[in-house]
């Protein structure tokens, strides 16, 4: 047998370092690739939620939801379809369950509510809980109410120390929440504020202080009025909880009349197998060097559009006036102009019709001499 030689120990150490860089570098990348979505799902107090597809394009992420949805917690039948939305049956007793069997395990500390319906005529000036949550004592601990009469929306909540945290939504662009059409109501609970959303739009976000964890051991109601606790006559859609803040941002309501979404482009984890595969063509790829030109040719472009109009010139000095126009001036003033040089003689001029007869002449002074008597002289005028 040949004994190898130095080079050869030398390229096989490299490729034996090479493949514990790679195994090094799978084994780290498959945590980072596919253990935030793994991690995402990953929450003791919201259980998954099995909900339309519609939601993934409304809120532009591919991931599985977590949360509560109401209406399969209080056992809501489906009734009629109208614009096409399949509502529910809301009954005439009042919706209210134990909170423990709503929210088993609590309710995560930030979280989105939404809910979609429309107001009847004979309601829309009610007041009324979308949702509202007892603990053990009476104590309201969460409360959404929506005021038709004062057209407001008010969050309340339970402070640190026990204390009721109330925010009032007035803002005048809720008011389309009254006009009795279908509008979807979205509220965001962060840990320091919340928001308000209309049909995805943000209305109104308020800070708020800090809030006390939640009581498992009280009652939770739905869509219930203030002033006897029975069902609020209204067209409902759906009631949804959110283990995520976000979502009442993110929704984009694709599914309302008129508004059109853009598919959204997912990709799934990647799996080892194709870490490896992308690395192996990565490693198998030939090296670019730098280059300090490009030497792609230049395209020429499109013409461009006509520039805006230039901005207007200042007005120039006056300039001084020519001979024909001073003596136009004189004129138009009435002076008197330059005597000018003497003309041609004219032509003989033809013969002249008979005249009229003159006028007679002056009276000439007659002398009479006479004889009789001698000496003595008359004037005769």
């Amino acid at each position: 047998m040949f004994s190898r030689g130095p080079l050869s120990c030398a390229k096989d150490d490299m490729i034996q370092c090479l493949r514990w860089t790679v195994f090094l570098w799978v084994v780290n990348s498959i945590p980072f690739t596919s253990g935030m979505t793994v991690n995402e799902r990953i929450d003791h107090t919201c259980p998954p939620m099995k909900l339309e597809e519609k939601w993934h394009t409304n809120v532009n992420i591919h991931r599985e939801f977590t949360g509560f949805d109401l209406a399969q917690k209080f056992l809501l039948r489906k009734g009629t379809v109208t614009d096409n939305r399949l509502l529910l049956r809301l009954g005439s007793k009042p919706l209210f369950k134990p909170t423990e069997s709503v929210f088993p395990d609590g309710l995560s500390h930030e979280y989105s509510i939404i809910a979609t319906f429309r107001l009847r005529k004979t309601t829309k000036k009610n007041r009324w809980f979308v949702l509202q949550i007892f603990d053990k004592g009476g104590d309201t601990q969460v409360s959404l109410i929506v005021d038709g009469a004062k057209k407001t929306v008010e969050f309340l909540a339970q402070g640190f120390l026990k204390n009721s945290l109330l925010y009032v939504f007035k803002n005048r662009d809720l008011h389309a929440l009254f006009d009795r059409q279908f509008h979807k109501l979205g509220v965001s609970v962060e840990s320091n504020a919340v928001s308000v959303y209309l049909d995805c739009e943000l209305i109104e976000r308020q800070v708020t202080a800090e809030r006390s964890g939640m009581n498992v051991s009280g009652r939770t109601f739905i869509t219930t009025r203030v002033e006897d606790g029975r069902p609020v006559d209204i067209e409902l859609q759906e009631i949804l909880i959110f283990c995520d803040a976000r979502i009442a941002d993110l929704d984009r309501c694709c599914d309302s009349p008129g508004v059109t979404c853009e598919p959204v482009v997912t990709h799934n984890p990647t799996a080892a197998s194709l870490v490896t595969g992308y690395l192996h063509r990565m490693l198998s790829m030939p090296v670019q060097l730098p280059s300090d030109r490009c030497h792609c040719p230049a395209l020429k472009g499109d013409q461009g559009l006509p520039g805006l109009a230039g901005h207007s010139g200042q007005k120039g000095d006056k300039g001084d006036m020519g001979d024909s126009g001073k003596d136009r001036l004189a004129i138009a003033k009435g002076e008197k102009g330059l005597k000018g040089d003497p003309g041609p003689q004219g032509l003989p001029g033809l013969k002249g019709d008979k005249g009229e007869p003159g006028l007679p002449g002056a009276e000439t002074l007659s002398v009479c001499i006479l004889h009789h008597p001698p000496a003595t002289l008359h004037v005769i005028s």
